[in-house]
């Protein structure tokens, strides 16, 4: 088997784009300094992650720092001690991380400013209009709810007898942006926790977090309908019918999702009080980062910092695993592809020394796909003790195809312009595990988001390892699961069960 060549935690790159507003906001209830004007980056400028003391902002000694080094401050997410800065000077982390005060200070790109990651797999197919014309569903369905083998599959159209989630519960879709004018998402929109973060500050123009006309931004759009597409006669179905959905677009114009925009759309959830965050991308520019190089261990400083502010703060924070049919548990693994915004190159890397952000974190839901056949997708990276627990994500009808009257072993989902289409990754799965997880806040309201993540856990069906694992039935071994039934490498605790995580 071939293992796909992806960005995005779904197959298949997405472009996007979108220009955003240059006004300065600031976030309420966090010390967010930002500088006076927007500073203006020339050619050879790029952006750098300078990692403080939490709790105080930095100190004057930082400021002059920073500023006697070339450097600009764009904001200062002061709680969580994280400054963004723009410098053209070439020496400025290597300048920056000598002065007292300084944790750790790296650049998030190799790339100038204004020079891609979201993870599907397969080529996306739109339903025709006259697909969705002749859509027939049982009373009480969707029009194309029957093509939803997924549901069934975590058992959500069971879960959806007792509830279709809670008005109170958000999920923000940290992403390529969304449609928020989409039939089966603008009932569920919310547009006061929605915000562009691609630059590291937020902006809250209106629309500013909508994708743009480009095919590749319809993944935001895709994972926000299988979260929370209205059940409303229209369309499909979402996970969590009810619950309010929002947009935290990360993504540049070129697709790129860099640091300072991560850590800008984790700290926006969590002072926006957003319950749960799905995460289908990996942070450019390093597939990994590396903890023993001083930038890419800043950038899982800032972004750490970042999603366990969120977590503290009540926010229940699922990744997609990622689709390079990669053991992310081996003793090393193989990078062609970063920095990807460089000169990418081979390096031999330990990948318990390098992580994949925000997937690897402490904290974050890691998320493996499976097929419609309810075994590893064969895209799905996996591990044991990396891979939290499993949902469809979609497969090659080839090696999966699911039972009638469904006809696509892919995930369908929402588009831009009021369309739906099908595709697959582990950018498909995750957003199961985020519907699920906003089941179980909106049953249990008072829950912290380590409650919520042990609900998640402890309903999901335990599922064995597949062994062996032949995807392809060309009498090759193409995975080696490790662990036992409720604890290994390809499922995880299991495959996550909407139904138990709304009786428990």
């Amino acid at each position: 088997m071939t293992a796909p060549s992806t960005r995005s935690h779904c197959l298949v790159a997405l472009p996007l784009g979108m220009a955003m507003a240059s006004a300065l906001v600031f976030l309420p209830d966090v010390t967010a300094s930002a500088a006076e004007t927007a500073p203006t980056a020339d050619a050879s400028s790029l952006s750098y992650v300078v990692n403080v003391a939490t709790g105080k902002g930095p100190s004057t000694t930082v400021k002059k720092a920073v500023a006697a080094a070339g450097g600009t401050t764009v904001i200062s997410y002061d709680r969580i001690g994280v400054i963004v800065v723009h410098s053209s000077n070439p020496d400025f982390a290597r300048t920056i991380r000598r002065v007292p005060g300084v944790r750790s200070a790296g650049a998030t790109r190799n790339a100038p400013l204004a020079a891609q990651s979201m993870t599907e797999d397969g080529a996306t197919r739109v339903l025709s209009a006259q697909e969705v014309a002749s859509a027939q569903a049982a009373e009480g369905q969707d029009p194309l709810e029957p093509a939803q083998w997924d549901l069934p599959a975590i058992k959500a159209d069971k879960a959806h007898k007792k509830t279709l989630g809670s008005r109170d519960v958000t999920v923000a879709v940290i992403d390529t942006g969304v449609d928020d004018t989409h039939p089966d998402l603008a009932p569920n929109f919310d547009r006061e926790a929605s915000v562009n973060c691609a630059s590291g500050k937020p902006d809250t123009a209106d629309g500013a977090w909508r994708p743009s006309e480009s095919e590749g931004a319809a993944h935001g759009t895709h994972v926000a309908g299988e979260i929370a597409a209205a059940k409303n006669g229209i369309g499909m179905t979402g996970i969590a019918p009810s619950v309010r959905v929002s947009a935290i677009k990360v993504s540049d114009p070129a697709d790129y999702v860099y640091a300072e925009a991560v850590v800008c759309g984790f700290v926006w959830a969590a002072e926006h009080h957003v319950d749960v965050t799905n995460n289908s991308y990996y942070t450019d520019p390093w597939k990994f980062n590396c903890l023993d190089d001083p930038d890419q261990r800043a950038l899982v400083d800032a972004v750490t910092r970042a999603s366990q502010y969120a977590e503290r703060k009540g926010t229940v924070n699922v990744a997609a695993a990622g689709n390079e049919s990669r053991d992310l548990d081996a003793d090393s693994l193989t990078d062609p592809a970063s920095p990807d915004d460089g000169t990418p190159g081979d390096r031999v890397i330990d990948p318990h020394k390098c992580l994949d952000i925000p997937s690897q974190l402490p904290g974050v839901v890691t998320v493996a796909a499976t097929g419609a056949k309810g075994i590893k997708s064969s895209f799905s990276n996996y591990g044991s003790h990396v891979v939290d627990i499993a949902a469809p994500g979609g497969d090659f009808s080839l090696y999966q195809p699911p039972a009638a009257p469904a006809t696509d072993g892919r995930i369908l989902g929402t588009m831009p312009g009021g369309k739906w289409a099908y595709t697959m990754g582990t950018s498909m799965a995750s957003p199961h595990v985020a519907g699920v997880a906003a089941l179980i806040k909106s049953t249990h309201p008072h829950a912290t988001a380590g409650h919520v993540k042990a609900l998640l856990y402890s309903g999901a069906d335990a599922t064995p390892c597949t062994d062996p694992y032949d995807i392809d039935s060309d009498g090759r071994i193409d995975a080696v699961c490790k662990g036992p039934k409720n604890h290994n490498g390809f499922y995880g605790r299991g495959i996550v069960n909407a139904w138990n995580a709304v009786t428990k």
